[in-house]
């Protein structure tokens, strides 16, 4: 928090809090792609994932999405059984794997693109798309003035009804600033239109909020 705090003793203070928010429109996307492969041993399920993984990845590439803005995030190999019956416990049948990158897509009008060119290359799943804002400091200032405006003119309110009005400002604090929540959006509608049309995406707004806590010295109307 930053703060600023003049202490007077015996006299009257007036205390608000506000919340200000601004709207900025996301400019970057993260899409997880995931590849899961089958086959009869893990080494063989390892090796046709690597296949698909590779060209999904090429694909993504292809896209101009840069090498630095791809990364692996997780990578399973795991056995699958049949259902136990009487007398005999479940066995192996085969095994499978399943390989998921991060895709960090810098503009947005791409993302499209690249949803459609990681499906035509055999991705099989698309995890929750997230779309950000990676600059909110001019917002986060500009929530803040209106968070502190609508604090005055609260306490201004109180002050005026109590027949008197503000002095001298005694103490600001602000809370800490949260990351602005990612926009999640449904890609599954799209894997379903990829065939027929690209993939519509659209940004929409996110909302950064500043709270603050203010303390004014109360004058008393003569």
């Amino acid at each position: 928090w930053v703060g600023i705090s003049y202490l007077s003793i015996n006299s009257p203070s007036i205390s608000t809090s506000a919340v200000g928010e601004t709207s900025v429109v996301p400019d970057r996307a993260m899409l997880s792609v995931a590849v899961e492969s089958q086959g009869q041993t893990a080494a063989a399920a390892g090796a046709e994932n690597a296949k698909l993984q590779t060209r999904v990845i090429d694909a993504v590439k292809a896209a101009g999405i840069a090498a630095a803005q791809i990364r692996t995030s997780g990578y399973n190999v795991f056995p699958e059984y049949t259902q136990p019956t009487a007398g005999k416990g479940p066995r192996v049948t085969s095994y499978r794997a399943h390989n998921t990158v991060q895709v960090e897509i810098r503009n947005l009008e791409s993302v499209g693109k690249v949803i459609d060119a990681v499906l035509a290359a055999g991705a099989t799943n698309l995890g929750g798309l997230s779309l950000f804002a990676s600059n909110t400091d001019a917002a986060r200032r500009d929530a803040l003035q209106k968070a502190v405006a609508k604090a005055r003119s609260d306490a201004e309110v109180v002050a005026a009804a109590a027949g008197g009005s503000l002095g001298a400002l005694l103490e600001l604090n602000t809370e800490p600033f949260g990351t602005p929540q990612p926009i999640y959006r449904d890609v599954m509608a799209g894997q379903r239109m990829a065939a027929a049309a690209p993939t519509p995406i659209e940004s929409g707004e996110m909302t950064v909020q500043a709270v603050v806590h203010v303390r004014w010295q109360f004058v008393p109307g003569r």
